[in-house]
């Protein structure tokens, strides 16, 4: 058969499959009535048998081509994936995006948790040899020249009608401190480590300061039920931050913009995760951490927390995983 002659035989289904595509292209598959979806998918096994007819002939090259195009843009809704429904989406998010995004984020989540826990290590030891430190280390309006009451009497004494709103109100701070740790990334990361050693040494710095006081215990089980959550969403906000950072200061062999892209969409997925830890946190410090408990009950909430974490973290979305992407660590998930 001459090329003519098959252009003229096989051009109304062609001219059928562009049709059905652009509709398709412009509204999506669901614009498609379901008689109309069989007949993209009749169309485009139809022009598919025609691409490899005109190959075999040798027809001209502009008219495989138009095939090849039209084969190729057929494909991609033929084949593509059904529409997640956003409720699928959201669980798929908690059950396996987040949760290896922070595996293979791990380093930056454990720089960032050292230097918490030295800061806090080091302002304790500070401030309970020398009370006096406290003064140089924390915000002034967080030192008293003496403290009468323990951290839950101090901190919770309030109406608990108005737990609603003390919830609200923790969480948009602790949002607030995240953002800033992960916005420190347009400083190279010198602003998020600033806010990750700070954290560190106001909870080592208070924590010293109840203990000369004799409130201790009581300081370690109140902030205990909300805390572990807390400190962990900060420190992650804070691995996001240095993500960034990261592909600025040292991209490697990719290009700097390339990699900035990629590691802001990791740093986005992380920073979604945390938003969701920081409400969780907030609603248990304003209606769990307020309760007159024993102290082992509150500490042991706290334990609870960590298990949890634990668990999360090390072995949701096991099965399976995430594109593979730059970054300081791959994981075979």
């Amino acid at each position: 058969m001459t090329q003519a002659a098959f252009v003229e035989r096989r051009s109304g289904t062609w001219q059928s499959l562009d049709a059905l595509l652009r509709r398709v292209e412009r509204r999506g598959t669901r614009a498609l009535s379901p008689d109309e979806i069989f007949e993209l998918g009749r169309l485009y096994r139809a022009t598919t048998s025609d691409l490899a007819y005109a190959q075999g002939a040798d027809y001209d090259r502009a008219l495989l081509e138009y095939l090849n195009r039209s084969v190729a843009r057929a494909h991609a809704h033929v084949y593509a994936k059904a529409p997640e429904s956003g409720m699928r989406r959201i669980a798929e998010f908690y059950a396996r995006a987040f949760p290896q995004e922070f595996r293979r984020s791990l380093p930056y989540v454990a720089v960032c948790t050292a230097l918490t826990v030295a800061c806090a290590v080091v302002a304790y030891v500070l401030v309970r040899s020398h009370p006096a430190d406290a003064y140089a280390l924390l915000p002034k309006f967080l030192v008293s020249e003496k403290i009468r009451k323990s951290l839950h009497d101090s901190k919770f004494a309030v109406d608990p009608g108005f737990a609603p709103a003390m919830s609200a109100l923790i969480i948009a701070n602790n949002v607030k401190v995240a953002i800033v740790a992960f916005a420190g990334s347009v400083t190279l990361g010198a602003l998020t480590l600033y806010i990750i050693a700070s954290n560190g040494v106001m909870l080592g710095g208070m924590g010293a300061l109840f203990t000369n006081a004799g409130f201790g215990a009581d300081f370690w089980a109140t902030i205990a039920p909300h805390g572990v959550i807390e400190l962990t969403a900060i420190q992650i906000a804070g691995a996001a931050g240095l993500l960034i950072a990261a592909a600025i200061v040292h991209p490697g062999r990719m290009r700097r913009r390339d990699l900035i892209v990629i590691n802001a969409r990791r740093a986005g997925t992380l920073i979604l995760g945390v938003a969701s830890m920081l409400i969780v946190a907030g609603t248990i410090e304003a209606f769990v951490s307020p309760l007159r408990l024993p102290e082992t009950v509150r500490i042991g909430v706290g334990i609870f927390t960590a298990i949890l974490l634990i668990l999360y973290f090390s072995g949701a979305g096991r099965r399976s995983s995430l594109p593979r992407e730059h970054g300081p660590r791959e994981e075979t998930a």
